[in-house]
């Protein structure tokens, strides 16, 4: 064969392999079955429910609520797949299976409704890989610019967002890559438009775009030291000593996850889009910014208050000074003014009648929610005299907090609260509601809105930003992870990362007594 002939023979090779790799591009969402998976209350598509095949192939449905399901032997039959999701269900049959039998025709699809037990509604997934995979797998559309990966995140925890500059900055812990199953521990960081200013509207989704490296990976934030993993809390705004609107956050250098090497305030860097050191505080300090601040105007003065695992026990006036003096910091507390806590003879600060006197002092400990039910369990303080004692509104049992958020509701006219729940029926999967007359409380009673069986779900936080008719329907999010759970088995795409959910506060069932 001639030179000529060969270079007419691998092109024509060439060309054939391109046209059948368009061809076959361009089928492929035919050969798929696609299940739809819908809230039989709102007919929206529900994330995160497991479709499990008699022979435990499993998949689960994304951010659409969407499976695309194509399996070598078990296409074009009626197949049985077993239907559960946290939170949904599905009537189970006369032998207590929960599920449906459905023909799997390629290029067919078909829809299936769930009742959801959940008094707030799972939306879609926040961060990591294949947020919209089946979708695009069978050629739909994507509210996301960038639906499968993104800043090339794979998984990531615990988020911290507020509105600074017209933009939504987004910070997370430590994150995963697809590289490597060591990502970085130096806080993640991304921006979103605002719904007013061509952002999606909250129900929709959230469209991050992320502070990246050269490879375009999810860059380190903070880069104070290499030693220790970097945590940030109490985001916050202020105006500097020249006048000048700075993003602020408290910082945490960790040797593990109880062990803390380092911390105190950064301030992030517009030109270099990460935070730089600002100051460092004792690591011993009786007081010290953390969780989701919020601001309260008190006697005509401006303060930040701090949620302490969430409870607001913190306060500082709002501005540059105050907030950079660990010593101007006030704790609502009942011990006595400049008393540290002392688990075998707490300090407190008792009228003439013995009765617990609670205020706002500085140089104080705060007694926080575990010390609370401490005091309780072994009778050193009365229920009566707590201010941390939150119960189930049906049960009437306790719930112990564990992480969330605290914000003023225009729409219920009251402080609410969003609150994780340890030693709950998944440990750390029950997410509840609260709500108090004032930021520190008391708080009294709380409704469960969301259960995880069997899995994790923390630090759950409101984002008041995306808040919809008058405060009526709200928006929260936490890290879904297998960590400190009993589950077996971690769920794909899904572990690790960050969910949506929306709450209707004009449901009857979240009101206190």
């Amino acid at each position: 064969m001639t030179r000529k002939a060969k270079l007419i023979y691998w092109a024509i090779i060439f060309i054939g392999a391109v046209l059948f790799s368009s061809c076959r591009d361009a089928t492929r969402p035919m050969e798929y079955f696609s299940v739809k998976v819908i809230d039989a209350q709102t007919g929206r598509g529900v994330p995160l429910v497991e479709l499990k095949t008699v022979n435990d192939i499993r998949y689960y449905t994304d951010s659409n609520g969407v499976i695309a399901f194509y399996e070598p032997g078990l296409m074009n039959r009626d197949v049985f797949f077993h239907i559960q999701s946290h939170g949904y269900e599905v009537p189970a049959d006369g032998f207590g299976y929960r599920g449906a039998t459905l023909r799997t025709q390629p290029g067919a699809n078909t829809t299936i409704q769930l009742t959801r037990n959940n008094i707030a509604e799972r939306l879609y997934r926040v961060t990591g890989q294949g947020i919209y995979r089946d979708t695009m797998l069978i050629g739909g559309q994507s509210p996301l610019s960038k639906p499968v990966l993104n800043g090339r995140v794979l998984g990531q925890d615990s988020v911290m967002a507020l509105v600074y500059k017209g933009k939504i900055y987004w910070f997370w812990g430590d994150t995963n890559r697809e590289s490597y199953p060591l990502g970085h521990f130096g806080t993640a960081g991304a921006t979103s438009q605002l719904p007013q200013y061509g952002g999606l509207d909250p129900g929709v989704g959230v469209d991050l775009t992320y502070f990246v490296d050269n490879e375009g990976f999810s860059k380190p934030m903070v880069s104070l030291r290499t030693d220790a993993m970097i945590w940030i809390d109490a985001l916050m705004t202020l105006e500097d000593e020249q006048g000048n609107t700075r993003l602020l956050a408290h910082y945490k250098c960790m040797a593990g996850l109880d062990k803390r090497v380092e911390h105190g305030l950064i301030v992030f860097d517009d030109e270099e889009e990460i935070f730089i050191k600002l100051i460092e505080f004792p690591l011993e300090a009786k007081l010290e910014p953390g969780g989701h601040p919020f601001r309260v105007s008190v006697n005509n003065e401006d303060y930040l208050y701090f949620g302490l695992s969430p409870y607001p026990l913190l306060r500082v006036k709002a501005d540059w000074k105050h907030v950079t003096e660990l010593s101007s910091y006030e704790a609502f507390t009942c011990l006595k003014e400049g008393s540290r806590y002392d688990r075998q003879a707490p300090d407190f600060d008792r009228a003439e009648d013995g009765a617990l006197r609670w205020g706002w002092k500085q140089n104080t400990a705060v007694i926080d929610v575990r010390e609370h039910r401490d005091l309780i369990a072994d009778g050193t303080m009365k229920p009566e005299q707590a201010w941390l004692d939150l119960h189930d509104i049906e049960t009437k049992q306790p719930v112990y907090a564990q992480g969330g958020s605290v914000h003023w509701n225009a729409f219920r006219r009251r402080w609410i609260m969003i609150v994780g729940q340890v030693e709950g029926a998944s440990n750390l999967g029950e997410i509840w509601y609260a709500e108090a007359d004032a930021p520190e409380g008391p708080w009294r009673w709380a409704c469960k809105i969301v259960t995880h069986e069997k899995y994790s779900f923390y630090n759950p936080t409101q984002h008041v930003f995306f808040d919809q008719r008058n405060g009526q329907n709200i928006y929260f999010e936490g890290t879904y992870t297998q960590a400190f759970s009993a589950a077996d088995v971690a769920t794909p795409w899904y572990n690790y990362n960050q969910i949506m959910y929306r709450l209707d506060l004009s449901d009857s069932r979240l009101h206190p007594p």
